[in-house]
């Protein structure tokens, strides 16, 4: 174990198996949508005689509204949106966010944990920083996966600039920071892993019920901004080639004030177990 930075590395030290088999699972299910995408156009794959996908497609295309599933982008983009990737990165971030402080409040571990000592900040900054980067090994696989596909596809490249594909990874990675932030807050405030797995799960499943159905239902449109997923559009960046900095910042925002709300709970809260 490294001297520096322990509570980081041993983190992930922790969760190294978990991990290694989440970033080959993201890489190889990405592959099979650039496969797929390939092989049947999208505008055949998604098409029923001469009608095109419903409307209420566009919650599955990675998208504001814009970009239609029937599309290279909005294919390519229904990868990054598609529940298996959603679980992946809930998979991750729920195991190593319950691990940062509620797991050992939970086992009576922590005392050990501070008794190096270790102030409150470190452990919080630590621990975070391992979530970071196991969101960033995991958007990176993701995004080399689709890199990889478009630049071995001349039709899709014709479509899908690689710039838009790596500014889809970026956001991909500010939705995780999304995320992680709610989720040290309540790993921070709680005493259990249930709660912050359990809370980390609703998050993503909420948004993204709430986004589907105001996409869908043009009733219940405004709903949309109260959902992640609404600003987490990586079939926009695809179809314009480069990243949506309001869209980001605001993901990047939630994130910061997760952890801003988790640093003030960890340091008003009673550690013992």
């Amino acid at each position: 174990m490294r001297r520096r930075w322990p509570l980081l590395w041993l983190a992930l030290y922790r969760r190294r198996r978990m991990m290694a088999a989440l970033i080959i699972g993201m890489a190889v299910f990405e592959a099979l949508i650039v496969v797929v995408a390939n092989a049947i156009p999208p505008g055949q794959l998604f098409s029923a005689g001469r009608k095109g996908p419903p409307s209420a497609y566009r919650a599955f295309s990675g998208s504001s509204g814009d970009v239609p599933i029937a599309s290279y982008p909005g294919l390519l983009g229904a990868g990054l949106t598609h529940p298996f990737w959603i679980a992946m990165q809930l998979t991750a971030i729920g195991s190593l966010a319950a691990a940062a402080v509620a797991v050992d409040v939970e086992s009576g571990t922590v005392e050990l944990v501070m008794v190096r000592p270790v102030s409150r900040t470190r452990l919080l900054a630590e621990r975070t920083a391992a979530l970071v980067l196991a969101a960033l090994a995991l958007n990176l696989a993701a995004t080399l996966a689709v890199v990889a596909g478009v630049a071995l596809s001349p039709d899709i490249h014709r479509a899908v600039p690689l710039g838009g594909v790596s500014a889809a990874g970026v956001m991909g990675l500010g939705f995780a920071l999304c995320l992680i932030g709610p989720a040290m807050a309540v790993s921070a405030a709680g005493r259990q892993r249930a709660q912050v797995i359990g809370a980390t799960i609703a998050i993503g499943a909420v948004g993204f019920a709430v986004n589907f159905i105001a996409l869908a239902w043009s009733p219940a449109a405004p709903l949309r901004f109260l959902s992640p997923f609404h600003y987490y559009a990586p079939g926009d960046a695809l179809a314009e080639g480069g990243a949506l900095w309001p869209q980001l910042g605001i993901l990047v925002g939630m994130g910061v004030l997760g952890i801003l709300l988790a640093h003030l709970a960890l340091r008003r809260r009673d550690l013992a177990p």
